[in-house]
């Protein structure tokens, strides 16, 4: 039998051939397009480096509500001898820039400009008194011929304590400076990337184009949920639980199930639907048994099927089926039993979709936890367990072994990894886990 990390390598090198064909689009970031069609932007990738526009922050602002000052003029601060400087006129968010007079304090607002001349803002709970003067009554400090308020009659506020030059001063470009790379090609993109490129100006990005990927559940048995089943029928869980995970991952999916052990059916459904998809993932008729409608449609066109040391999930197929002298058409297929698909996904297909489009890294993280109860494992096959992880580590198996056990995957939060060779699991033995929760 294949190893794990064998049919891994293959199966990404297969879906890889895609990688090249998908190309990439641009994707308007503007709010109007946002709101317009969310569904455009959940997982998609970058084609490209995106490289900052501007700087952020823009400009030196204020992190707090408070008081611009100049740190020397706090020097020599404390609560028996206060400083007490002459309030100058407020500074809100939005505001133009302004000119901060040595010798005063000016109010500002969070995000609001640093005044030049300023180089530190103290917190107005640290000021005495600690709430600002009525605004916006105060006029602009200023020599009695310019109209304004002379700083001996203007209100004054007291501070007991030193301050240093930057103190909570967003200074410009601590974030990021314009020209600098802002996101790296192969990034997903998220509530933060989307904001962070918004928050430089930028009204699009360069993505990938979404795999489009065939989804086929085979089997005469299965129907869709909802309708009337008949004796020795069952509802179909593998296209929802599958559509969701390739969507997760940013495919466009066409789900359309194959109710028929007929190789000439499932063909059928694939001449229809290739014009228009990049690669096709079946589910179940991968096993050595009679009537396995994956393995006797696409065998003798180029697939190969064979075994995997792995459980559950060990009968797999891949390979480029030769649909036509001029079509090849690249074509990964899961075992049909719910767990083993899903399994499989994880494995196999999630990290090959992920190293096509340029994501890395493309496996789930591996972390480490210690086994919170013995249990037994064939030591021919790698073994991947449904089980949750605590908060001290300890890796709790929910359920059993077997491929069928959908509802124990789904109270798991991790696959639990159990080597080749391993028979018996001790109490606090350690095991490497993913996490399937997020």
């Amino acid at each position: 039998m294949r190893t794990i990390d064998d049919h891994r390598r293959d199966v990404t090198a297969l879906v890889g051939t895609i990688s090249a064909s998908l190309g990439s689009e641009e994707l308007s970031i503007t709010p109007a397009a946002l709101t317009g069609d969310p569904a455009a932007f959940a997982q998609r990738v970058l084609a490209s480096d995106i490289i900052a526009p501007s700087s952020l922050p823009s400009f030196d602002n204020s992190q707090m509500d408070g008081y611009a000052v100049l740190a020397a003029d706090l020097s020599t601060a404390t609560s028996d001898a206060p400083v007490r400087l002459p309030v100058a006129a407020r500074v809100a968010a939005g505001d133009p820039f302004a000119e901060h007079a040595v010798g005063t304090a000016t109010p500002v607002m969070t995000g609001a400009p640093i005044p030049a001349g300023a180089d530190a803002v103290v917190p107005i709970e640290r000021a005495d008194p600690p709430v600002f003067p009525a605004f916006p009554e105060l006029p602009a400090l200023s020599e009695p011929s310019a109209g304004g308020m002379r700083p001996e009659l203007a209100p004054t506020v007291g501070f007991v304590d030193p301050v240093e030059a930057g103190t909570f001063v967003r200074t410009a470009g601590s974030d990021i400076r314009s020209g600098q790379v802002l996101l790296r090609r192969g990034t997903r993109l998220g509530a933060a990337q989307l904001g962070v490129i918004a928050g430089t100006g930028a009204t699009s990005v360069t993505v990938r184009r979404r795999p489009r990927v065939l989804l086929i559940s085979t089997g005469h048995e299965i129907r869709d949920p909802g309708t009337e089943l008949l004796p020795g029928q069952i509802y179909d869980a593998n296209t929802p639980a599958l559509t969701f995970a390739l969507q997760s991952i940013g495919c466009a999916v066409t789900a359309v199930p194959c109710r028929s052990d007929d190789a000439a059916d499932l063909l059928a459904i694939v001449d229809r639907e290739a014009p228009g998809v990049d690669l096709v993932v079946t589910v179940g008729g991968v096993s050595a048994g009679t009537r396995e409608v994956v393995r006797d449609a696409f065998g003798p066109l180029g697939v190969d099927f064979m075994k995997v040391a792995m459980q559950p999930g060990g009968p797999q197929g891949f390979g480029l089926a030769r649909l036509s002298p001029t079509r090849e058409l690249p074509v990964v297929s899961l075992p049909g039993n719910p767990v083993s698909a899903l399994v499989s996904f994880e494995a196999f297909l999630r990290p090959a979709l992920l190293t096509a489009l340029g994501v890395a890294p493309a496996l789930r993280e591996s972390r480490r936890g210690r086994a919170a109860h013995p249990f037994t494992s064939p030591p021919g096959s790698h073994q991947l367990r449904r089980g949750i992880v605590h908060d001290d580590g300890t890796l709790e198996l929910v359920g059993g072994p077997s491929s069928h056990l959908l509802h124990s995957y789904a109270e798991s939060t991790v696959l639990v990894h159990v080597p080749i060779g391993t028979s018996d699991v001790a109490l606090g033995d350690e095991l490497d886990y993913w996490r399937i929760d997020g």
